[in-house]
Parts: structure tokens; sequence; C-alpha cells
């Protein structure tokens, strides 16, 4: 990046419909967002339900949405954070378990390392192909007691802890790594799309009570549910924005650029029967509902989340969403009023949330408390790269 005294941080976000940067400037006082300084986007081309069909037109729509960005900025950007959403995320909830090493029984760094060590071999038995994004660890217990906070220094004989790992298909990692390095740009960390979106969207106290943040993209559904200011659980789903518009066309027989205006309410009532629009966006929304509210379920959160839904992307901005996820989940929901987020930029939808959420990494202790992953990247050879993961509890 071009020589400044400010501290600039750059966000990538390559989302199936549109590729998007953002440039901030970090806050010098402490608790303050980051400043937008300027944004860069294009059309994502070779990308499908948020992964990579062509390397080569996703590095296109990176190389352009950059240009755009430096031209609006005069920051010359040559590493980011970056953003990997699409339907091969997920996660999982692993126990670890270790004997205390010291003959003393004092639990040390050692002991906290290689109980995640476990809990990823525990993960990794049987599973092929996977990439670990995120090793998030939940609460420890030593000697079949719950510590609350960190067990460094404590005494005891056995540690055990649960522990989150997001992951996503190896091959769709790398292709995404790719894609933005052969763009000329060095990847400083790779973040699930909805954990980076969090950072921007949500309150610390919406985390640790518990909430889900329900992200409605063009072609894919993301949820991320926290609890005790940490993600429990992330997970994808293949149905997104788009397949309400396509169903807007075919029941109404219109194209889908008209369709698009309809479905977010930008054309006039007398063109097209309300009542008709209603019930096929209602019928798409039940089937995007319906898995939110089985996953919910699966993880035991079903009408368990006292600080609700918060709803963005795209498809939040459908006029009637907040009231039928309240009926649908039976849980206070909101959509996120996005201006307040990005105050200083309030031409930019809610599909700009991810983005912004990467500028925050660079003093992501305000938004976690702790850092709960930590990732370097080198360059090889073949333009992908390594990466090395630091566990901190």
């Amino acid at each position: 990046m071009a020589s400044s005294s400010k501290k600039i941080v750059v966000g990538i976000d390559i989302g199936s419909q549109m590729t998007r940067v953002i440039v901030a400037e970090e806050s010098a006082k402490l608790g303050l967002p980051p400043k937008i300084l300027g944004v860069g986007y294009s059309m994502s081309l070779g990308i499908h339900h948020g992964y990579v069909t062509s390397t080569r037109e996703a590095t296109a729509s990176v190389i352009e949405a950059i240009r755009i960005a430096e031209k609006s900025t005069g920051v010359d950007i040559k590493r980011a954070y970056v953003a990997l959403g699409g339907i091969s995320m997920a996660s999982e909830i692993v126990p670890g378990a270790v004997g205390i090493a010291r003959p003393d029984g004092e639990v040390t760094d050692e002991d906290i390392k290689n109980v995640l060590i476990i809990a990823e071999q525990n993960f990794s038995k049987g599973k092929r192909n996977r990439k670990i994004l995120h090793t998030i660890p939940l609460k420890y217990r030593l000697d079949g007691l719950e510590v609350m906070g960190n067990p460094l220094g404590m005494r005891g004989s056995r540690l055990e802890t649960r522990v989150v790992f997001v992951t996503v298909q190896e091959h769709h990692f790398n292709d995404l790594v790719s894609a933005i390095t052969d763009a000329g740009v060095d990847i400083i960390e790779v973040i699930a799309a909805p954990i980076a979106e969090s950072m921007a969207t949500l309150s610390k106290k919406q985390k640790m009570v518990g909430c889900g943040l329900l992200n409605i993209g063009s072609e894919t559904v993301s949820l991320a549910v926290f609890a005790d200011d940490l993600p429990v659980s992330v997970e994808t789903f293949a149905i997104g924005s788009n397949d309400i518009t396509n169903d807007i066309a075919l029941g109404l027989r219109i194209s889908l650029d008209d369709a698009e205006k309809v479905k977010i309410g930008n054309y006039e009532p007398r063109e097209y029967p309300k009542k008709k629009i209603e019930e096929i966006v209602d019928a798409r929304l039940s089937d995007v509902f319906e898995l939110v509210q089985n996953h919910l379920k699966s993880i035991k959160r079903d009408g368990l989340l006292p600080a609700g839904i918060i709803i963005t992307g795209g498809g939040g901005m459908l006029t009637h969403i907040d009231e039928f996820s309240k009926s649908a989940l039976k849980l206070p929901s909101a959509v996120l009023p996005v201006d307040q987020v990005m105050n200083t930029r309030k031409d930019l939808d809610p599909s700009w949330l991810v983005a912004y959420g990467l500028c925050f990494l660079e003093d992501d202790d305000q938004v976690y408390g702790s850092k709960i992953f930590k990732q370097a990247f080198k360059e090889t050879k073949n333009g992908l790269m390594k990466i090395l993961r630091e566990f901190l509890p």
C-alpha cells in the first residue's frame, strides 16, 4: 500500500453476484468502527453458490474491483483480509481431552495446545478434503468441573474442552486463494464470511446472550449462531434471493429484471397483483426458514436465542421478512439498519457488510475480547499458500 500515516485495512468479499472491496482507515480511538475511505466492485464472474468455478474469471473480477477501489482512494492495494463463504461451509463441535503433563498438575500452554490438537484429530477422523478455517474452543473442564475462562495456571489431572471447527471444502479454499493471489494481492487472513460480517453487525451483548446472524444472499443463505460471545455454529444453505426473483419471473411471466424490481417493491402497485406476489415470495421464504429452523433444532437452539435473529444480505431488503422470521422461528427478528453500521457511506446496501466486517480485523481484540484465531500465509511457487494456525483460547 502507499506510504501513509493512516493505518489502512482492506477487505475483499467475492460474492456469488458481486465482488466487493472496501478500503478503510482504522480508528485511532478504541471502540470506534473503521472509517470507509472508498470501495470498488465488479460483477462476480466464475463464481457459483459462493465457490470459484473459474479461477481466471474470478481473478479478473477481483482485479477490476481493486482497480476501482484504488482509483477512489489513491491507495495501492497489495494486502487484504479475505472472506470465504459458499455452500460447502459448515461447522461441527468436537470434544478433546488430555492428561496434564506436569507432575504438580499445573495447566500450561502446552496442555491447552495439546487438547486442541486432540480435538482436531477427533474431528479429522474419516473426513477428507475439508479445510479448517477456524478452531474455536468453547468452555474448558478441569477434572470434570467447568472452568470459567482460561484454565492456564490452574491445577488438576485432566483437561477437557469442546471445540467448534468451521470448515470448507479444501479445493474451494485453494481456488479462492489462487483467485486473490493471481490478482497480485497478498492474503493476510481468510475469514468465514458469516464471522467476518458479525464483527461489524453484532454487539457483544447480543453474542453473549445468544443470537443468530442470518444473511440472505443472492445464491446462498448463511446462518451464524453465537452464544457466550463465541460462534457456536456456522451453516450455509444452497438457496438465495435469486430463487425468489426466478419464482416471480415465472409466476408473473415477466423478465428477470422486472422480477427483481417487484421483489424489492420497486414497482407500481397497479401493475401486478399484490396478493399473487406475496404468495410467491412467501412460498420461497418458507423454504428458507424451514432450513434455518431445522438447523436450530439440530444444535438445540430452537427458540433459545434471547437476542433473536438479525437479518442481513440483499434478501434483507424484502419488505416483510422480519415479520416472516418472527412467525416462522418464534424468535425476535429484525433487519439490521445498515446505515447505522456504515454511517459514513449511506449509499452502501447490506450486501457490503461482509467486506466491511473484514476491516475490523486489524483490532479484533475489541470484537471477541481475545483473538480466537490467527493465520499467517506464505506464498508457494505455484501461487497457492500454506496456512499456519495458532490456537489462542
